[in-house]
């Protein structure tokens, strides 16, 4: 009996010795997972299109002629606007097509106030896509009538008021041409385009109106200013002490020569950024 208890724990003790003797088994690793906004794959993110009217639209400024110009509304219709990943990048400013890698759009038209929000507020949103990660160089966009709202009937309409030396004219200008641009990579001191997946990037469809009225900060001689309307051929258009135009009423009221300068005005509107942009009408899209 005494042997049979000695072997026993004999056993037990060389049982324990072994197992302690032995290396534990390393617990297996946890791998972290990541998860995309719901609609979103892993491998796309978030483009946000923005319309800005600068500062010339949210603080007013004067044009080359003198006349003090303040927004209330910049009314922008625009359709069909698209983001490309092109290769080579594109240049609106050469006779050259869009070589397109991805491209993404937003399909419903949108009319959007430029001069909304105070003289701090941000450029304002025309809308949201998904879209396949990388480089956003390229953005074109259409400008069609309006179908609804204050500005129905017209791709643009300024309102406003105008000043100079004590005279005040409240001015509305409707521009019922549709236009359209095709744009290259946005010039400005922030890069924009670069979406990485799961993230968001900005572009931005941008309109210089210093164009249209030039600008008394730049020099008269600058080709801004000699390309430049200015505002006096409007308000020598002024009826019952204010300015009601539209494109017809300018044809038929301006001289050859101003109507010649809005005319190649705006298709020169349209921007990203300082980043320049060629005229596509329409029926060519």
């Amino acid at each position: 009996m005494k042997i049979r208890l000695i072997s026993l724990l004999g056993f037990m003790l060389m049982t324990a010795v072994t197992q302690a003797c032995s290396s534990p088994q390393t617990p297996q690793a946890q791998i972290p997972t990541t998860a995309s906004p719901a609609g979103v794959s892993s491998d796309q993110g978030t483009l946000v299109i923005r319309a800005n009217g600068e500062d010339f639209v949210r603080q007013g400024f004067t044009s080359k002629d003198g006349w003090k110009i303040t927004f209330d509304n910049v009314y922008v219709t625009l359709a069909a606007v698209t983001a490309y990943q092109t290769e080579p990048p594109y240049d609106a400013q050469a006779d050259a097509e869009l070589k397109v890698k991805q491209q993404v759009s937003l399909d419903q038209p949108q009319t959007v106030d430029l001069a909304a929000g105070d003289a701090t507020a941000e450029p304002v949103l025309v809308g949201e896509v998904t879209a396949p990660a990388g480089r956003y160089n390229a953005l074109s966009w259409k400008m069609p009538k309006a179908t609804t709202g204050e500005a129905n009937g017209y791709a643009l309409m300024l309102v406003g008021t105008a000043t100079k030396g004590g005279q005040s004219l409240p001015f509305v200008l409707k521009v019922d041409e549709e236009l359209g641009y095709q744009c290259g990579e946005f010039v400005g001191e922030q890069r924009k385009g670069t979406l990485k997946a799961g993230d968001k990037a900005d572009l931005e469809a941008t309109f210089h109106f210093d164009h249209l009225f030039g600008d008394a900060k730049t020099p008269p001689t600058d080709d801004l200013n000699k390309q430049a309307l200015g505002f006096q051929p409007l308000a020598n258009l002024a009826k019952d002490g204010k300015v009601d135009v539209d494109v017809a009423t300018l044809k038929q009221s301006l001289s050859a020569e101003d109507f010649r300068k809005f005319q190649a005005i705006l298709p020169s509107l349209g921007h990203v950024g300082e980043g320049h942009c060629k005229e596509t009408t329409l029926a060519k899209n």
